[in-house]
C-alpha cells in the first residue's frame, strides 16, 4: 500500500457524491452513443482505483474488466500504474483519470481543456462522469471494505489508512449524503451546465 495515499474525509465524500450526480447523465449519453464502451470505462475505473488504493474496487473492477474483454495483462498493468497496453486513442483519458484521482478531484483547468480538445465536449463529459463514479466507489469502498474485514478472519485486509471510527462515520453518512447530494446536483444542473 502506498503510504502517500490519503483517505477521503466526510466532506470529500459528500463532494465526490455531488460531482458524480452532476455528471451521471453525460456518462449515460456517452455509453448510449458508443463513445465510451465498457472496456474504455473499465480502463478509467482501474486507473483511478490504482491511485486511490481501494482493494474492494480493484476486485470488483478487475472482474468487470475481464467481462468487458480486457486481458489479464492489461488489467495488471493498470493496477500497477503502467499504461503500456492501453489503446493510443484512450491513453489521454486514462492519464486524465489518474491525474483527477491524484489531485483528489481537482484537476487543472489545462488538463480538462486538453481532454475536451482530444475527445469533444460530450465524450469528455462522459469520461468525467465515469471517473467521478469510481471516485465515489473508492471513497466509500475503503472504509466499507475495512469494516467488513474487521468481522472476518482475514484482518490483514483492513486498509492501513482506516480505523473503526472512520469506517462508521463514512458508512453512516453515505445514505443522507447521497440523498442531499442528489437533490443539490439536480437543482444545480437546472441552473448551470458548468460541471468542472
Amino acid at each position: 500500500m502506498n503510504n502517500k495515499r490519503k483517505k477521503y474525509n466526510i466532506f470529500e465524500g459528500f463532494r465526490n457524491l455531488f460531482q458524480a450526480f452532476r455528471t451521471t447523465k453525460y456518462l449515460k449519453r456517452a455509453e448510449k452513443n458508443g463513445s465510451l464502451d465498457k472496456p474504455f470505462q473499465e480502463r478509467l475505473m482501474l486507473a483511478v482505483t490504482e491511485v486511490n488504493g481501494c482493494a474492494m474496487c480493484s476486485y470488483a473492477h478487475t472482474k468487470m474488466a475481464l467481462e468487458a474483454g480486457l486481458d489479464s495483462e492489461s488489467i495488471r498493468e493498470l493496477l500497477s500504474g503502467t499504461f503500456d497496453g492501453i489503446p493510443e486513442s484512450q491513453l489521454p483519458a486514462v492519464l486524465f483519470a489518474q491525474h483527477y484521482a491524484e489531485t483528489r478531484g481537482k484537476p487543472t483547468k489545462e488538463t480538462w481543456n486538453q481532454i475536451v480538445k482530444d475527445y469533444s465536449k460530450p465524450t469528455a463529459l462522459g469520461i468525467l462522469g465515469a471517473i467521478r463514479m469510481i471516485m465515489v466507489g473508492n471513497t466509500y469502498g475503503v472504509p466499507f471494505g475495512s469494516f467488513i474485514h474487521r468481522f472476518t478472519k482475514d484482518k490483514a485486509k483492513i486498509d492501513e489508512r482506516s480505523n473503526l471510527g472512520y469506517e462508521l462515520i463514512m458508512i453512516l453518512t453515505i445514505i443522507p449524503f447521497t440523498i442531499i447530494a442528489l437533490i443539490l446536483a439536480k437543482l444545480t444542473n437546472l441552473f448551470t451546465s458548468h460541471v468542472m
